[in-house]
């Protein structure tokens, strides 16, 4: 009998594939990348994670809930921008395949949106 094959929990900063279906309205849609925000803590401990959608639209990233995340950065192909206005709760068996992590600067920017969106 082979051993369980352990995902080690998923870091802060830490970018993902993930499906965002099904959804409603002006929701995400499809298979993006997304990063997570949750806490190290939560994310060894819960079932689900809290992470922001990642989207192509640069427009996004003009927004002040939007961050550029530049092509390399978190293991992202092309420009992409963090949308911290979409925030989600999901369970951490919808994470998809591990992209990369952003580094810390692009992350207090993160940070900063994230304070925007939450009027924090």
């Amino acid at each position: 009998m082979s051993p369980a094959i352990t995902r080690s929990a998923p870091r802060r900063g830490e970018v993902y594939l993930l499906d965002f279906a099904p959804a409603t309205g002006q929701e995400m849609t499809g298979s993006h990348p997304c990063v997570i925000v949750q806490n190290d803590v939560g994310n060894q401990r819960a079932g689900l994670t809290i992470v922001v959608a990642v989207t192509s639209n640069l427009r996004v990233a003009s927004l002040p809930v939007g961050v550029l995340l530049p092509a390399g950065a978190g293991g992202l192909a092309h420009d992409c921008a963090a949308h911290c206005g979409h925030i989600y709760t999901v369970d951490k068996k919808r994470l998809g395949k591990r992209l990369g992590q952003l580094p810390a600067a692009i992350m207090a920017d993160v940070d900063s949106a994230l304070k925007r969106s939450l009027t924090l």
